[in-house]
């Protein structure tokens, strides 16, 4: 048995379950393995460094799997912000059926999305900006909770209530997002009313994951309070992995006239990434949810999946089913 969504009706996908996109980790390495595990894996566009590298990573993802696969792209605040419109054009050149988008402003690039018959999955972490991305005309939003990895938004409402809240008010699918990690997260957010679930930190720490052995090390003896919330009095709240770096810029922040110049030589992307090639977790930071806490094992992509699916379906069948009992008349 598998359990059928609109999710997986939409994408032409086996489970209900879509891995997010991750910088720095959403290669095509990662997303076709968990293509080829029956859910959904998503290229993160900016990972590459140009337009044409993505294009480069698409064409070789597709040698990797024949299974559907998307790609992220994420609108952020940038100084010299990236060229987002050739890195759309190449996303609809290349015939890509998925994108996950999130951000700021991305009606633009929806349009573009959407013109192009893509269908467009994007990330919210509250019900307001989700109804605004309905008006835009997605066809999925992610509802991401204040217990995910990388930015959970500065109003710390959890995926319970998001997902609960989303149920009265939107009025197209919506998948779970933020804490989820295992069959029963998923039995969860189906009974919360989401067509399945976004996992981003537990896909890192799987066999194919492309980060160092030490990392995924990390993750697994850490537990749900090994997360930091950074960059908060900049309104630009991220959750990141607590190593030596977190607690210095926590530190830092608690100055109460700091400036993000305070605390930039220690949170740069290079740093970050290096974490995931050399394996020393406190060089830079690094983004990590607080689904953490139930990770306990590094398994390969289509083990994960169908772990996370055969779970969730025995939740369902032989306890929730067991639970609804005739009235009995006392």
């Amino acid at each position: 048995m598998v359990l059928k969504t609109k999710l997986t009706e939409m994408l032409g996908i086996k489970h209900p379950i879509v891995q997010g996109g991750m910088q720095y980790v959403g290669t095509a390495e990662m997303a076709s393995a968990v293509s080829n595990a029956g859910a959904l894996g998503v290229l993160t566009a900016l990972t590459q460094p140009t337009p044409e590298a993505l294009r480069a990573e698409i064409n070789r993802c597709r040698t990797m799997t024949d299974k559907p696969f998307g790609v992220n792209l994420t609108f952020l605040p940038a100084i010299v912000p990236p060229p987002y419109e050739e890195y759309a054009k190449v996303i609809i050149d290349e015939g890509i059926k998925v994108v996950e988008t999130a951000g700021n402003n991305p009606g633009k690039y929806i349009k573009m999305f959407k013109e192009a018959g893509i269908v467009v999955l994007h990330k919210c972490t509250s019900i307001r900006h989700a109804l605004s991305a309905q008006k835009l005309g997605v066809d999925v939003i992610s509802m991401d909770g204040y217990e995910c990895a990388g930015h959970p938004g500065e109003d710390d409402v959890t995926a319970l209530i998001l997902l609960a809240k989303s149920a009265k008010k939107l009025s197209i699918p919506y998948i779970a997002s933020g804490g989820f990690g295992d069959g029963a997260g998923l039995a969860a957010a189906l009974a919360l009313g989401a067509e399945g679930i976004n996992m981003g930190t537990r896909f890192m720490c799987t066999l194919e994951s492309p980060i160092h052995q030490n990392i995924k090390e990390a993750m697994v003896k850490a537990d749900e309070r090994s997360t930091a919330l950074v960059f908060r009095p900049f309104r630009n709240t991220s959750r990141i992995f607590r190593n030596k770096i977190a607690v210095e810029v926590n530190e830092r922040e608690r100055k109460p006239d700091v400036k993000f110049e305070d605390v930039r030589e220690l949170v740069s992307g290079a740093r970050g990434k290096q974490v995931y090639t050399t394996g020393d977790p406190d060089y830079g930071v690094w983004t990590a949810g607080q689904v953490l806490g139930i990770i306990d094992d590094i398994p390969s992509c289509d083990v994960l999946v169908s772990r996370i699916a055969n779970d969730a379906e025995a939740i369902i069948l032989h306890r929730l089913n067991t639970i609804v009992v005739p009235n009995s008349k006392l």
